[in-house]
């Protein structure tokens, strides 16, 4: 009798797997933060309101929550391969289709479509990256591409530096343009559809030569386990619901308000053409520094509170860090580079200490539900903060001319670390209790 084993793929085979399913999934961040720099330029140049701009990103997070309805089964009937690739056609038709018409109504349908390919995409990239790595190698996999999809959070936050020239076509005293930079979004889509090409060929050549591991089981929300969840997890829940809340949200309008700061304190509304177009760079470098210091302060925040629990004091500790940021930047006028490292401080928590906090608290086989609704409801608080701000802008009349009208928006998140803080000592009484599951004290 033959043998019929076949060998696993090999190292090398496995991490260029890695870097071409990671590349597809940096394409799909880009094209969500592609618009975080062009704000001022939709509100002056293509007369959007402040809560129309929010609009784009709260009709992703619309999206996002049907796709953790139905992305899951979706991959599970056409497999990782077809669906990474199925998903990013999806994310480069809705950045083709908000780049298409500067008009409201085109861009949030198109931001629509991009919401319900990019979520299932993520989901699906996931699930691939169980069947290609193992034990101690998955987790390190895991780290890698989340740091190369947050370096494409980074060069979008940074496109007005390195690609000025698609912001000011004609120089800094020329039209700026709102739809090139959105053509390199589209670019950004094309580049993820070619990675998720050479993935399908990489994972169907390996099929017939090697051994593959079983996909990782999809996060999906089954509504009968929602009412089997004790208070432990619903405190993380609403950890991550205002962390996430007041972060995410932040970003969609932080470039703008930055711009707009720097500027009030060299001229403001009088300041020349050149300090405008220096002034949104340097917005843009500010607003990398989140995903920036995620990439940098998660793993050594994973690696601490493996050694020494503790994980709702130091959510204590990051609720403390978010609470006065946004007062800071709505009042001080001090370098706005030391709260904004504060906030991305308190933003590594969230992945390094309450997400693998889920996996003490709820048994295995309902991780996928209980990760699915946390998911939903951080996608309930982006659309409901998005709205939010975005109208607090308006009714503010918030701009170069009304610096000052950021404020309101900055109280709306300052009062999040507020609840985040009563959250975190709620779930450090819990967790020290008699009902507790030992997240001060696990380690490794």
């Amino acid at each position: 009798m033959h043998d019929t084993t076949r060998p696993e793929p090999s190292r090398f085979y496995r991490w260029a797997v890695l870097i071409f399913i990671s590349l597809a999934q940096a394409g799909n961040y880009y094209i969500y933060d592609s618009i975080n720099a062009l704000e001022r330029i939709f509100i002056d140049h293509l007369g959007f309101s402040a809560t129309q701009f929010g609009w784009l990103n709260a009709s992703y997070s619309v999206a996002a929550v049907a796709t953790l309805l139905v992305g899951g089964i979706i991959i599970d009937r056409i497999g990782t391969k077809k669906s990474i690739l199925a998903f990013a056609v999806v994310c480069f038709l809705g950045a083709a289709l908000t780049a298409s018409r500067g008009s409201a109504p085109v861009m949030i349908a198109g931001r629509t479509v991009l919401g319900l390919g990019a979520e299932s995409m993520i989901v699906a990239v996931t699930t691939a990256l169980a069947k290609w790595f193992r034990g101690k190698e998955l987790s390190f996999a895991f780290g890698i591409n989340l740091t190369v999809a947050r370096l494409a959070s980074v060069a979008a936050d940074n496109s007005p530096t390195w690609a000025n020239r698609a912001f000011y076509p004609d120089g800094p005293t020329g039209q700026p343009s709102w739809q090139n930079p959105l053509l390199i979004a589209v670019g950004a889509g094309v580049f993820a559809v070619v990675c998720s090409i050479i993935y399908w060929a990489l994972e169907s050549h390996a099929e017939k030569r090697y051994e593959l591991g079983k996909a990782g089981s999809t996060d999906k929300l089954e509504f009968k386990e929602i009412f089997r969840f004790d208070w432990s997890y619903w405190l993380v829940v609403g950890l991550c619901f205002t962390f996430y809340s007041a972060i995410f949200p932040f970003r969609t309008f932080a470039i703008d308000l930055f711009t707009n700061k720097i500027l009030a304190a060299h001229g403001g509304v009088l300041a020349g053409e050149a300090a405008r177009v220096t002034s949104l760079e340097q917005a843009g470098r500010l607003n990398s520094l989140l995903p920036l210091a995620a990439m940098i302060a998660t793993p050594l925040f994973g690696l601490l509170v493996d050694k020494v629990g503790k994980r709702a004091l130091f959510m204590m500790f990051g609720s403390l860090l978010l609470m006065p940021v946004y007062l800071m930047i709505a009042y001080s006028p001090s370098s706005l580079y030391i709260p904004v490292s504060m906030m991305g401080i308190a933003f590594s928590l969230i992945p390094a200490v309450m997400w693998p906090s889920v996996a003490y608290i709820v048994d295995q086989s309902r991780l996928g539900t209980a990760y699915a609704l946390m998911t939903l409801i951080q996608q309930i608080g982006f659309f409901m903060l998005n709205l939010l701000i975005g109208k607090a802008n308006d009714y503010s009349h918030a701009g170069l001319d009304n610096p000052g009208g950021y404020a309101l928006g900055m109280w709306i998140f300052s009062i999040l670390g507020f609840v985040g803080l009563a959250l975190a000592i709620l779930l450090r009484i819990r967790e020290t209790g008699p009902k507790g599951h030992r997240l001060e004290t696990i380690t490794s």
